[in-house]
């Protein structure tokens, strides 16, 4: 597996706890997020500090298991993350930093899965064409939010994301790994929030 190494930038955004009880407040029963994702999380936490963290994580969600293709609320998901991330940062540099590498790995264990494989089988090694497919991997994904590709250059895009619980940093580690899993050189991307749910990502590559 690429391990992808993000700069730290100081938090300047809500206290984590904050903003994760506010998210909370916005999900709804039918929001959910496929179980790969969870067992990621767990992975990246087991690797980075052990079995009794990744435990920790675990219960945070509220889950006793996941089976990766199964749906489970998008709550428990925020709250196993953003547990994970605030284990992760003393030694990853920071909650942000932390937030991109888990958003990494959903990115690895998606395109690790069959339905992954045929994505990137379908973009044939074409950035442009991943991308503009990247609403409908999204879809495959979770249950909840809107997702449109904008094209600003011959590689430049803004992915415009609405009704999406999981903070921008998370997104930029999600969307980076796509960019690197295609093959290019240098990838770049970068979330504007407009609110809490939605934001835009600017990205770039080489």
């Amino acid at each position: 597996m690429t391990v992808i190494a993000f700069r730290s930038r100081e938090r300047e955004t809500l206290d984590p706890g904050c903003e994760l009880e506010r998210r909370l407040g916005l999900s709804a029963t039918e929001d959910r997020a496929r179980g790969m994702f969870f067992l990621g999380v767990m992975d990246v936490v087991r690797r980075e500090s052990g079995e009794t963290a990744a435990a920790r994580c675990l219960a945070a969600s509220g889950e006793r298991r996941f089976v990766p293709f199964f749906l489970y609320p998008v709550s428990a998901f925020l709250r196993m993350s953003f547990a994970a991330a605030e284990i992760l940062a003393p030694r990853l540099g920071g909650f942000e930093t932390a937030m991109r590498i888990i958003g990494a790995q959903a990115t690895h264990d998606f395109l690790d899965s069959v339905v992954g494989r045929s994505f990137l089988m379908l973009a044939a090694g074409d950035p442009r064409r991943l991308i503009n497919n990247l609403p409908s991997g999204y879809r495959t994904a979770v249950t909840y939010g809107e997702r449109h590709v904008t094209w600003t250059g011959n590689q430049d895009a803004c992915f415009n994301v609405f009704r999406d619980f999981m903070p921008h940093t998370y997104h930029e580690g999600v969307l980076q790994a796509v960019l690197q899993a295609i093959g290019t050189r240098v990838a770049r991307v970068r979330g504007r929030p407009l609110s809490l749910l939605d934001c835009e990502y600017v990205m770039s590559w080489a």
